[in-house]
Formats: C-alpha cells, sequence, structure tokens
C-alpha cells in the first residue's frame, strides 16, 4: 500500500482532530502504519536516529533493489513527483518491506531494540501457548531464516519448549 493510501480512516486512531475535522490532513509515520498492519505484529518500531545511522545500514544498499526510493519510504522523505512507474512503484514498496525487515534483525540485537521486544513479550504481543499446562504462557517469535520470504516466523513457547506456527494471539 502506498505511503498517498495510509491517509484517511487508516490513520483516524493516530491523529488528533480535535483542532481539524478532517482527518484526510494527517498522515501516520510509515514505521507505525508498516507495524501496525495484520501479520507485522513481530516487528517493533525502530526509531528513526537507528534507521538515519548510516553504519547500521552498513551493506544493504546491495542486498536490496531501490534502495536509496525504500529508505525514503521507510523514512517518509517526499521526492516529490516520482518518476517511477507503478510496476516500479510495487516494487518499491516491496524493498522498503524488505530492508525494515533487515534494519529489525539488526535493531533487535541491541540494547534499545531488546528493550522493545521485551515490552512486546511481556505484553503477550507475540502470543501465548495454547496448551493447558503452559498456563497461557508468553511466547517469543522465531526466525528460522534469514532469507527474505523463504519461511514463516514461528512462535516458542519457553515453558514447553514447542514451536508452531499459529499459535493463540493475544487478541484470540
Amino acid at each position: 500500500m502506498s505511503r498517498a493510501t495510509r491517509t484517511g480512516d487508516e490513520t483516524a486512531s493516530s491523529c488528533d482532530d480535535s483542532y481539524d475535522d478532517s482527518v484526510e490532513d494527517c498522515e501516520q509515520p510509515w514505521i507505525s502504519w508498516f507495524c501496525g498492519l495484520k501479520g507485522n505484529e513481530m516487528f517493533c518500531e525502530i526509531e528513526e536516529d537507528y534507521i538515519q545511522d548510516d553504519f547500521n545500514l552498513s551493506g544493504l544498499s546491495s542486498s536490496v533493489p531501490y534502495y536509496d526510493y525504500a529508505l525514503d519510504i521507510i523514512l517518509d522523505v517526499d521526492r516529490g513527483q516520482s518518476v517511477l512507474s507503478e510496476q516500479q512503484q510495487e516494487l518499491v514498496e516491496s524493498a522498503a518491506e524488505m530492508l525494515y525487515g533487515l534494519i529489525h534483525a539488526r535493531y533487535i540485537l541491541t540494547q534499545r531494540g531488546m528493550t522493545a521486544m521485551l515490552e512486546k513479550y511481556k505484553q503477550h504481543h507475540f502470543g501465548r501457548c495454547p496448551r493447558f499446562l503452559c498456563g497461557n504462557t508468553a511466547c517469543l517469535p522465531v526466525g528460522t531464516s534469514d532469507v527474505f520470504r523463504t519461511s514463516t516466523v514461528k512462535i516458542f513457547c519457553p515453558n514447553c519448549k514447542v514451536s508452531e506456527l499459529c499459535f493463540v494471539t493475544s487478541e484470540g
């Protein structure tokens, strides 16, 4: 979904419209929007200063197509009139998702990233074990591959030590 389509109803909950009745004028940051999508519950929001530090992105430009455009999408940098075709724009948006995942993998190994993931764990954002003897133990996400879109994230129960594809979510 492009940045232009992230306005309106999808951002109504994050915008303060006490001064203006028009929610269309308010736009949610890409990182918040992306992390809030169904299926992206495993991601935490990465601080922009981490993403803007070139050291943290070392080597990623050769792994991600349309790297500069993808980084601009993540950081909500407006390039003005886009010279990309609709097909190229879709590829850039997919590249932005891939780039965010790669940055996230590095971020969660830092102290700030571990703290953010710990908070999500404590709040049961990753789900609970459905097994009776585990007593609704909070679960952890486990990536089984570093290669983008080769496998899905599994959920691991630290109590029964079972890793499953589908556990009960925190809402379910």
